[in-house]
């Protein structure tokens, strides 16, 4: 069985972040493995409260990963300190990491931000280069260049800056209002557009995680970057067009909607009650 890490922060209510990774990568085929940067108190209305891991701590759980079950795939999630970025750099250089795949989460759907100045240059310095691809959201690309994204050229314009300054692939993802589910992905200056299939579905969180996740798991499978997006937003929509409703506010998707076993199954009360 092919192997992945996720290298992201908790999520208490299990939509978003290494929740989400970990049943991500279940559901496409790899083994998965974590590596916490932060815990978090939140649940679909909001978060309450956060608590990083201190540098240390994460450098051993990075060691204790990468020396005994090596991973095929990296996926990076949200590291918010420059001290955290400045670890996970050093370890994936350590141990020559490839298939790294980053989602740069840097600005929150409310439009706040959620990472300081210091880290977002650490980042971009130490992290993004090592990258196969990155995953920024419109906020993010605007983030990350300094303009605004209006239009699917202003995209392709994005996506070229980002990969040409940091040499790697990026997937600019839309939404946001702009080109609904399409996104694009540029890769050596050749760019390509993935169409999504729009979902009325308002529980979308976690969203950003859980691509990036299956990308990496594709990754590690030995498929191609073009081959892994397009099975990893496959994957969303099926996730989306499940249309599981929990919580208050925008809930999770149904990451194990396509497994279906005898231990998947509804409990014997439920069934009975139906």
């Amino acid at each position: 069985m092919k192997t992945a890490l996720t290298i992201a922060g908790s999520d208490s209510s299990g939509g978003a972040g290494i929740q989400a990774d970990i049943k991500t990568m279940l559901t496409n085929g790899v083994y998965a493995m974590s590596a916490v940067t932060a815990l978090t108190a939140q649940n679909t209305a909001g978060v309450t409260g956060i608590m990083e891991v201190t540098p240390e701590f994460l450098g051993k759980e990075l060691d204790a990963v990468f020396t005994d079950i090596y991973p095929d795939a990296v996926k990076i999630g949200m590291v918010s300190s420059a001290e955290l970025i400045h670890v996970i750099a050093d370890r994936l250089k350590k141990y020559h990491a490839d298939n790294i795949v980053i989602d740069p989460v840097m600005v929150a759907t409310s439009g706040a931000r959620l990472i300081s100045e210091e880290a977002v240059d650490v980042l971009k310095e130490k992290l993004f280069p090592m990258a196969s691809v990155l995953t920024p959201n419109i906020p993010e690309g605007e983030l990350l260049t300094g303009r605004k994204i209006r239009s699917s050229e202003d995209m392709i314009r994005a996506a070229e800056e980002i990969g040409s300054r940091y040499h790697c692939a990026v997937l600019c993802k839309g939404g946001h209002q702009l080109n609904d589910a399409n996104d694009l992905l540029w890769q050596a200056g050749k760019i390509r557009w993935f169409y999504g299939e729009r979902i009325n579905n308002p529980n979308t969180h976690g969203t950003g995680c859980t691509l990036s996740s299956a990308i990496a798991s594709n990754l590690a499978k030995g498929y191609d970057l073009e081959t892994s997006v397009e099975r990893a937003k496959k994957y969303i929509s099926g996730a989306l067009s499940a249309m599981l409703d929990l919580g208050k506010g925008s809930g999770p998707m149904d990451h194990g909607f396509a497994v279906h076993n005898e231990y998947t199954e509804e409990s014997a009360g439920s069934t009975a009650a139906k």
